[in-house]
């Protein structure tokens, strides 16, 4: 929500969606931007780019997918969403790390203006993809993630008790 601590809520998004290189359960897959939070994209964007990619033994932010197939999976629902209409605002796809040349690795991605019925939005991805989807008031919000049939899991970022009590 707009409301929300900004610094605190991109922190904790970049962290949510890239650690593990998104390859856990409960990863952070879509991000939810909110009126004027539409305007901090560019604010993550640039925290995304400053993570390392490394073999996973280097200690980097991101390390490679586990597998060759998980790796082809992104990029097909990456290429499928963006010749659907979403904007690919960070794309992390053929990054090369020095010693891997056959590493399955992908860089941060985040895909913008995605919608219900791309794959990027309809398909938990499980690699280091932000999927943004925008919206204009926090009710409709709550339809976008009440209309979902994965139900995974949510959170919201809010000062405003009463907006946390209506999510």
């Amino acid at each position: 929500c707009p409301d929300a601590d900004k610094e605190d809520a991109i922190n904790a998004m970049i962290g949510a969606c890239f650690g593990s290189s998104g390859q856990r359960c409960m990863a952070l897959s879509v991000t939810v931007m909110v009126g004027e939070t539409q305007e901090w994209i560019p604010e993550i964007i640039e925290k995304a780019k400053t993570m390392t990619i490394g073999a996973g033994v280097d200690n980097k932010d991101l390390s490679p997918l586990n597998t060759k197939a998980a790796l082809e999976r992104a990029h097909r629902i990456i290429d499928q969403s963006e010749k659907m209409g979403a904007k690919i605002v960070l794309d992390g796809r053929g990054v090369q790390v020095d010693g891997y040349p056959n590493g399955n690795f992908l860089g941060q991605t985040i895909i913008d203006h995605a919608k219900p019925g791309m794959p990027c939005y309809d398909e938990e991805i499980f690699s280091p993809v932000m999927v943004i989807v925008r919206v204009n008031t926090l009710d409709e919000a709550i339809q976008l993630v009440n209309s979902n049939p994965w139900g995974n899991g949510v959170a919201c970022f809010t000062r405003s008790g009463g907006n946390a009590r209506k999510f």
